[in-house]
């Protein structure tokens, strides 16, 4: 049976690549008629990733599931480095793209391209970011964590609250 925290950790990597993919896709359409509207979405998106993923989804992989991880497959160290590494500068990139939202939105069209070439590098990375974590620990998770360290896992990973998978 696979354990909760892994379900909770895909559907949360799954709710992740769709609001990063529908950022990419609504920047790509632009602010058209409404660009009110274009511009609350957009906001509203950057607000879930930072809000939601920097704030409760990374710190439990770092400080409940990576350590596990490592203690037992010294084969994932690497990996887990460059997974740490990327959450900690996770909330910069985040707000740096926030930024830019609001100087696009403030300042007109001349920032525009500074925006979409930051959001294609952040989606980029952050697709590779789950990408590697589901590649590289998550099996090394399943085969090596035991049931004691799944049950603190599932506790752990119980209280994220998500409205975009559901789980509150």
């Amino acid at each position: 049976m696979t354990p909760s925290s892994l379900r909770t950790i895909h559907d949360e990597h799954a709710a992740l690549a769709a609001v990063l993919k529908s950022l990419q896709l609504l920047q790509q359409r632009g602010p058209g008629a409404n660009p009110q509207a274009f511009f609350d979405a957009m906001r509203a998106m950057l607000f879930y990733i930072d809000e939601f993923a920097e704030r409760q989804h990374h710190p439990k992989e770092s400080e409940w599931l990576f350590p596990r991880v490592a203690a037992r497959c010294a084969e994932a160290a690497f990996a887990i480095e460059r997974l740490d590494h990327d959450h900690e500068g996770g909330e910069a990139a985040v707000r740096e793209l926030q930024h830019l939202l609001l100087a696009w939105e403030l300042l007109g069209e001349a920032r525009r391209r500074a925006f979409a070439d930051a959001l294609v590098r952040y989606v980029d990375f952050y697709l590779e970011h789950m990408r590697l974590e589901e590649t590289a620990i998550l099996p090394e998770a399943e085969k090596s964590l035991d049931a004691n360290d799944w049950k603190e896992l599932d506790a752990a990973f119980a209280t994220n609250c998500d409205p975009l998978t559901g789980k509150y």
